[in-house]
């Protein structure tokens, strides 16, 4: 079977190919760093600005193009997004994790009572949830797919990872859509499907840190499929047999995904709505790495794959502008 990936890239097979958000993470205490006095509480914005633009420099690029008005908001939910992905790299035990997770818990209830917790994030959250009418439901279902992870973070078939993916990236995007006071099914379904590509590249980019903590990223099915053996890939890398042909077929589920959310705006001749370029343009951070992925012939380990690439910033601002991903 040939698969196409984005671009220009190279339709190949399976049988006849060559073989071929990192890590976020800072320690913290159980809910916050910060205490109610701190220049953080007194302008959690400024907070959640700086939080992001240190721990997810491509959110941080995209940012830019979110409506003055909006941007606030932007910042409070992406900080949210990276606090929880953090946790499990953060904390010694899973029993300290769930603490976490409670605590962001109880602050989603406190927000929606009006009540938000002394915690910058949470305090930003609150008032972008004000402002914007975000669901709390969605933001609980981000804290509840995240606290899975601390006692499976392994997925033994796909669609169990298509759908954590869906309750922690897609259900970001449709909160920035609300953010952005966008609704429509055409932009929801779009938006499910790029969330899903945006979790597995992301789980590939991360997969030499997760590999050096003897987690497996890439679901069982796949991996049993190619013959990957997870002891292989935690002790000898990229030398792992069957490991590049196991990758492939992972990236090849996101670049899927990529272009079912694509043929969604097939009836406006693949343009997205100026309006809500804003939130696809987190889609040309994905298809770039599946493009440099796929250039180092699917070597996930490859050094060049660890380092920012510079031409994201032009690739960004020119998605944006011809309104594509």
């Amino acid at each position: 079977m040939v698969v196409r990936l984005p671009g220009s890239l190279v339709s190949r097979s399976l049988r006849t190919r060559t073989p071929s958000l990192l890590r976020l993470s800072f320690t913290r205490g159980i809910g916050s760093t910060t205490s109610t006095n701190t220049p953080a509480v007194e302008d959690p914005d400024a907070y959640c600005k700086a939080f992001v633009r240190k721990h997810d420099y491509e959110s941080f690029l995209v940012s830019q193009f979110y409506p003055k008005a909006k941007q606030k908001g932007y910042f409070a939910l992406k900080a949210f997004y990276v606090e929880l992905s953090t946790i499990q790299d953060s904390v010694s035990n899973a029993m300290i994790g769930e603490m976490r997770m409670q605590f962001w818990r109880d602050a989603v209830k406190a927000m929606s009572d009006g009540r938000p917790p002394h915690h910058p994030i949470a305090i930003a959250l609150h008032n972008a949830s004000q402002a914007g009418n975000l669901a709390p439901y969605h933001l609980k279902r981000i804290v509840d797919a995240r606290a899975s992870e601390l006692q499976a973070p392994a997925h033994l078939t796909v669609d169990s990872l298509t759908a954590h993916a869906e309750s922690t990236s897609s259900t970001l995007i449709y909160l920035l859509l609300a953010l952005m006071q966008l609704s429509s099914e055409t932009l929801s379904h779009a938006g499910s499907h790029l969330g899903v590509a945006q979790s597995i590249s992301t789980l590939l980019r991360a997969l030499p840190f997760h590999a050096s903590k003897g987690r497996m990223v890439i679901p069982a099915e796949i991996t049993a499929k190619h013959g990957v053996s997870q002891e292989d890939v935690f002790r000898r890398g990229p030398a792992a047999p069957g490991l590049d042909d196991a990758v492939f077929e992972f990236a090849t589920v996101a670049n899927d995904h990529i272009i079912t959310a694509r043929d969604m705006f097939k009836d406006t001749g693949g343009k997205v709505p100026r309006v809500a370029m804003p939130v696809f343009s987190a889609g040309i951070p994905v298809t770039t790495y599946l493009q440099r992925l796929e250039a180092v012939n699917f070597d996930v380990f490859h050094p060049s794959l660890q380092l920012r690439h510079w031409k994201l910033p032009w690739r960004v601002w020119r998605s944006y502008y011809k309104c594509t991903f």
